[in-house]
């Protein structure tokens, strides 16, 4: 799994039938700090995920074991959004705490 923030989204008219009506994200992979450390990957939605938030990504096989990926041609997923991270004790992150 990768932490990523989900900074768009990608619409494609023109996919694979068995990806119809699957929603894309544009995510930039971040760093314990939550600052971009990363380059960008387009990802399945498998959890309704907005631009703005802070969400965990598996790529390869993992990315098709989630209900909306099954047997479909995807390698990235988002499959968590996250609430909150600490690291060492120390509280990086926390979606209710946001402005």
């Amino acid at each position: 799994m990768v932490l990523a923030k989900v900074v768009g989204t990608v619409v494609s008219t023109h996919k694979e039938q068995s990806l119809d009506g699957a929603k894309f994200l544009l995510l930039q992979q971040v760093d314990l700090e939550g600052k971009n450390s990363g380059g960008f990957i387009v990802a399945v939605d498998a959890v309704d995920a907005g631009v703005g938030e802070y969400v965990l990504y598996a790529t390869g096989s993992s990315a098709r074991q989630t209900k909306r990926t099954d047997k479909k041609p995807c390698d990235t997923v988002v499959m968590a959004i996250v609430d909150q991270w600490e690291v060492r004790g120390t509280t990086k992150y926390n979606k209710n705490e946001q402005t």
